[in-house]
């Protein structure tokens, strides 16, 4: 995971300031000595909180540096939530214990003086605490930055904390908890206090909530207390006998929640919390909430991030909710252009997201939610509207996805159209697909192409031959570019097929594959048993596309499924002609003055879109062979059709022009008092028992997801075990569990995990295994 360490919180201050009047919900507590060098973006760090119900004690232990204590009480006087308390030296420990002595609060946030905290992070602090009572403290993942650069992701495990500390030093910590084990440990000078904190806690059985996501940043300097006594021996193993005699005293079957976790779903209602605060609504923007799967390097997540980044920030002000697990590699992009960001799944379980989205919409003033390929934000959508009848709600759907979920995106919005403002697509072929196939009126769905930024992707500003400098080939070869995620829905084995053909027409040409994916390995071993690793070349994922395209001749994209591709945009703003499987609405963008649309020949299967097999038609395989043939020996047409490509862009499809049409969609959709019949939203007011049941749909589906993933996970640690092989890859287990809703799939699996199980029965033992076992029997058959 590529991590800008650069992108620090703090580093401004934010200029939306808070009306802050109601008593602290949480207390951050901070030890000062000499501290003043950082001191100020820690407290930009704190300031620019999403949530502003919190009081800031800080207690000087003796500083001896007068500049530092004077710049430590201008900033005490910059903030009434600071409370700054002097004292003799007596030690970080010592200081913190009298922070929490000071604190009006019952959750404790210690922070050091030159530590960082995500703009959302005592939110997220607070709400997990809030949901899960049992629990004693929460805590992030975090990172190191300043002399050392690191993430730090790690399982909790209480037997592994006895040895090493898998804890971060600032976390979301419950008063009497921490009063209950005497807080840290002041009887001892430069030790491990933090570590041992955490075995007091785990020693009288008490267990944290692990959040997922990157909250907390962590300073690194050669000067600090931790590293003093990491360096000196005596001091280090002083410190680690202390921390030995506490791990004795610690149950190694402690555990702790870790998010994200969807086990226990089943059938849940959404909720609502009590909350009676002051709005956060400071300013008179349209505020925009988007509910999203995730923030991942993609062509929906692209438009995603133009939305939050383009958008006129005196007019707009735009938050995002994300509902999928998974690494969001694009959130710090996201995090460039707001604060307000929440990915459900790395601190609450699936019952609570309704709550805080509730919740959210509430503190936020939200005007417009929007909903875009999450399943989650669909199925609460007619629950939304009951909530607030005078929320705008709207949807953009981004591909057709016939073989997938009787429709995807398209047929959950299809579904809850009465109740949507407004539905955007990215392309017309999806819109008429809706109306045709979903019964959608003509004037609920409109076309927003996603577009390209032609400013950015203009050839003249890069280099020729860059690429292939880098590769040692020579200026002259033309190059096919394929750039795509490597799995079934692009075709890459159909790809190299398409490769082998052309070689022996083109013999110098070579094949720039750029990306990465499930079938990358297979691709590999592919190319080496062709022996085509003179021609094709793997280039792994790259965050900058366009000297890629710079150095290519042509695009190719044969993808089962398609929206509108974005790399098809891409290429031709840096005038590259594209061929293209005449897929979801690639034909509006992609036609004989810009490169080749050619017939999608492969049979598709009943479930999903994948390919049934790695062996094609030899009519599919020639189309595109004699396309790219024709075209790169026909230097005339090629030259005019490279001249047609940025032209196409900049008529129709330059990124401009969307962000100008949402702009003025959104403004419209607002103005508009009557956009939905208030008799619907009465309708939907009388129904408030089949309303909230409607999401329940959702979690109980999650559930079987969720089951189904567990038993495969436990398939292959079994087979690992006893080092079994399967010729089950993975993207059977996808399909396998994409049809959680069919009977008939469930069945099926459910049997060839029995007969999996049964067949290695005799391996098992009375323990692990044999608890497998009914486990999994239980769950397939409810014995």
């Amino acid at each position: 995971m590529n991590y800008n360490y650069e992108q620090q919180p703090g580093i401004k201050m934010s200029k939306k300031k808070f009306d802050y009047t109601d008593a602290p919900l949480v207390s951050v507590i901070t030890p000062f000595y000499n501290s003043a060098q950082y001191i100020e973006q820690t407290a930009n760090s704190l300031f620019n909180q999403t949530f502003p119900y919190f009081e800031w004690i800080i207690v000087n232990d003796g500083s001896n540096n007068k500049m530092d204590v004077e710049k430590l009480g201008v900033l005490a006087d910059s903030d009434s939530r600071i409370i700054l308390h002097h004292q003799d030296n007596g030690g970080p420990s010592a200081a913190r214990n009298k922070a929490v002595e000071l604190s009006s609060t019952e959750i404790i946030i210690p922070l050091d003086a030159d530590d960082l905290l995500d703009p959302t992070y005592i939110e997220c602090v607070y709400w997990s605490l809030y949901c899960n009572p049992q629990a004693s403290w929460t805590y992030s993942d975090s990172l190191g930055f300043g002399n050392q650069e690191y993430l730090w992701k790690k399982n909790f495990n209480a037997q592994q904390m006895k040895t090493e500390n898998l804890l971060t030093c600032t976390a979301g910590i419950r008063k009497k908890d921490f009063l209950e084990v005497g807080g840290y440990d002041v009887t001892e000078s430069l030790h491990y206090e933090d570590w041992a904190f955490w075995l007091k806690l785990l020693s009288k059985g008490k267990y944290p909530v692990h959040m997922g996501w990157y909250g907390f940043w962590y300073r690194k300097t050669d000067t600090g207390g931790l590293a003093n006594t990491s360096r000196n021996v005596e001091k280090h193993e002083n410190a680690m006998r202390i921390i030995k005699k506490l791990g004795k005293n610690v149950d190694s079957d402690v555990q702790a929640i870790e998010f994200p976790r969807f086990r226990g779903v089943n059938f849940e209602k959404p909720q609502k919390w009590e909350w009676s605060r002051n709005d956060l609504d400071l300013n008179n923007k349209t505020k925009m909430l988007m509910i999203l799967p995730h923030m991942v390097m993609g062509g929906a997540d692209l438009f995603n991030l133009d939305v939050v980044s383009r958008l006129n920030k005196d007019k707009f002000e735009v938050s995002v909710i994300t509902t999928n697990p998974g690494d969001s590699t694009w959130r710090q992009r996201f995090e460039e252009h707001t604060n307000d960001i929440f990915d459900l799944t790395t601190f609450l379980d699936v019952k609570d997201w309704s709550a805080f989205i509730h919740y959210f919409i509430k503190t936020r003033k939200i005007d417009i939610a929007m909903v875009s390929n999450s399943y989650y934000g669909y199925y609460l959508i007619p629950w939304l509207k009951k909530e607030f009848p005078q929320l705008k709600i709207i949807d953009y759907v981004h591909m057709e996805e016939m073989g997938w979920r009787a429709g995807g995106y398209a047929r959950t919005s299809a579904v809850v159209s009465d109740i949507i403002d407004k539905t955007y697509v990215c392309n017309d072929h999806l819109r008429e697909l809706m109306i045709k196939t979903f019964n959608r009126k003509q004037s609920d769905v409109e076309t927003l192409y996603i577009g390209v930024d032609m400013d950015e992707y203009n050839p003249e500003k890069y280099r020729k031959f860059s690429v292939k400098e880098k590769l040692g080939i020579r200026s002259e070869r033309p190059v096919v570019l394929f750039p795509c995620r490597i799995a079934e829905q692009k075709r890459p084995f159909l790809m190299i097929a398409i490769a082998k053909e052309v070689i022996k027409r083109i013999p110098n040409i070579a094949f720039f594959v750029v990306g990465d994916g499930p079938q990358l390995e297979e691709i590999k071993h592919k190319i080496e048993n062709e022996k085509l690793g003179d021609h094709v070349y793997l280039l792994g994922r790259q965050n900058d596309m366009k000297p890629f395209y710079r150095d290519s001749d042509l695009t190719l994209i044969c993808s089962i499924r398609e929206g509108l591709a974005l790399t098809a945009y891409e290429s031709l703003a840096m005038g590259v002609p594209v061929i293209s499987s005449d897929v979801g609405g690639q034909k509006e963008l992609i036609d004989d003055e810009v490169g080749r649309i050619l017939p999608f020949l492969q049979e598709r299967t009943q479930f999903i879109d994948i390919e049934v097999s790695k062996e094609y038609s030899q009519n599919e395989i020639d189309q595109y062979v004699i396309a790219i043939v024709d075209l790169l020996n026909d230097s005339e047409a090629y030259q005019k059709k490279s001249e047609n490509c940025r032209r196409k862009i900049a008529e129709k499809f330059d990124k401009k022009l969307l962000i100008q049409k949402l702009e003025e969609e959104l403004l419209k959709l607002i103005s508009d008092k009557g956009t939905l019949d208030n008799d619907l939203v009465k309708a939907i007011e009388k129904i408030p028992n089949l309303i909230d049941d409607y999401i329940t749909l959702y979690c109980e589906f999650l559930q079987r997801e969720a089951d189904l993933e567990w038993i495969w996970n436990e398939r292959v640690n079994f087979n690992s075990k006893f080092n079994i092989s399967t010729s089950v890859q993975e993207n059977e287990k996808s399909n396998l569990i994409e049809g959680a809703a069919s009977l008939e799939l469930q069945r099926i699996y459910s049997m060839r995990t029995w007969k999996i199980i049964s067949k290695y029965q005799r391996f098992m033992d009375k323990s692990r295994t044999g608890i497998l076992f009914s486990k999994i029997r239980n769950i397939l058959f409810g014995k």
